[in-house]
């Protein structure tokens, strides 16, 4: 039997047009929803542009979150290292950490978008080697190691220490990787986790089957271990009774999505406007879209067959979206919930078995009737009762006795 944890990954990526103090709220109810279901992991990033992303500080959301939560791990997916001075993020994820009650998932990366890099003024070409720097600083900071001070390019460190230590002991670190090898190989050379985001697409599957090796290598390169049980991939779902019923409830959403957002506004490389929500809907159910539209069923195979691509990783994260209305959205995570993680993880196997154990050995079963009849047939007054009771059925005029029956 499997062990796969689940999670939900929400940038969030909102159409705008919304109320957006709404949509903050709604992605609240959307947690909440979550951990009643028995998710074990909720991610939310950090963006400050675009229109469409609209949180700016997941630790923040986070803590608001934990508020409404109470079992469900809450992850910064992720938090842009290359924006903020280390020491201030250290500060954060242990506070976020005790206000959660020891579910806090420190996850960072570079910074995603181009448009956040060039408002805070900062090279691209820096961002990778300042996220490098900073998990350094970080991870000292978090185990709580002797006062250090440092001198950087962009920040500075004194004498540093923090005067508060994470309630986890061991409060789990997660990288972010997308289809090159430098996520893979922070991860491996700090020891943390992966968070695999580019698996949502085309390019980003082709390229999982080869990832994992780029952690082990620079993990035996630095003298550090990785486990796979750490690893996460991020997927692309929605769920319903039927194939063509999850279509029909995604393809307006999915269309404007990808013309808006992904063409329109990230301008994608490769990336190709949609003439229809028809097309749109046919295309990313295709197989290799890195996209799963459809029932339970569809979405355990695509599970099992991610498995055996990567060669098996801890936890599968849903990336949420609006594709479907909020109604729906809830219902195909439910679905998720009630019919997809027992599958996927073994919990009905043994109720499979009881069940034909019970049907193959119908004729052992049977002597429990045959002892009823003992016990009756060894009692006197039982056995003049049933005799009493067949001669009053014989005495019945037959176009009587399908209604005796009945009774």
């Amino acid at each position: 039997m499997t062990n796969m944890r689940f999670g939900a990954f929400v940038a969030p990526h909102h159409p705008i047009g919304e109320h957006p103090t709404l949509q903050f709220q709604r992605d609240l109810d959307f947690a909440e929803h979550l951990d009643k279901l028995g998710f074990d992991e909720f991610w939310c990033g950090e963006h400050h542009s675009t229109g469409w992303e609209m949180i700016a500080s997941p630790e923040m959301f986070l803590a608001a979150a934990g508020q409404r939560t109470h079992r469900i791990k809450l992850g910064t997916g992720v938090i842009s290292l290359p924006y903020h001075h280390p020491f201030n993020v250290a500060q954060r994820i242990v506070q976020l950490d005790h206000m959660t009650q020891g579910r806090a998932i420190f996850g960072s990366g570079p910074g995603a978008l181009p448009s956040d890099a060039h408002t805070l003024g900062i090279d691209p070409m820096l961002q990778r080697d300042r996220q490098d720097e900073a998990i350094g600083v970080i991870q000292k900071l978090l185990r709580g190691d002797e006062r250090f001070s440092l001198k950087s390019d962009w920040f500075e460190l004194n004498d540093a220490a923090l005067q508060l230590l994470p309630l986890q002991k061991d409060l789990p670190l997660v990288v972010a990787s997308m289809i090159s090898p430098s996520g893979m190989t922070l991860a491996g050379k700090y020891g943390t986790g992966v968070l695999s985001i580019g698996s949502t697409t085309t390019a980003g599957l082709q390229a999982l089957s080869t990832q994992w090796a780029f952690a082990e290598d620079a993990a035996a390169k630095f003298g550090n271990t990785v486990n796979r049980d750490n690893w996460r991939v991020v997927m692309n779902w929605h769920i319903a009774e039927t194939r063509e019923k999850a279509k029909d409830q995604a393809k307006n959403g999915l269309f404007r999505w990808h013309n808006e957002y992904t063409v329109g506004t990230l301008m994608r490389p490769g990336a190709d406007a949609y003439s229809s929500p028809d097309e749109a809907i046919e295309v990313a159910s295709q197989a290799g879209s890195g996209s799963i539209i459809g029932t339970p069923d569809d979405l355990i195979a695509a599970l099992r067959e991610m498995i055996q691509l990567t060669g098996g990783y801890g936890t599968v994260v849903g990336f949420v979206h609006d594709w479907a209305n909020r109604q729906d959205t809830f219902e195909s995570w439910d679905m998720v919930a009630r019919y997809v993680i027992p599958e996927i993880n073994g919990m009905l196997d043994q109720y499979r078995e009881s069940q034909k154990f019970v049907i193959e050995n119908r004729g052992v079963f049977d002597r429990a009737g045959e002892a009823v009849m003992a016990k009756i047939m060894g009692n006197e007054r039982a056995v003049a009762a049933m005799a009493e009771e067949a001669n009053a059925q014989s005495a019945i005029p037959a176009h009587h006795a399908p209604e005796l029956k009945k009774r």
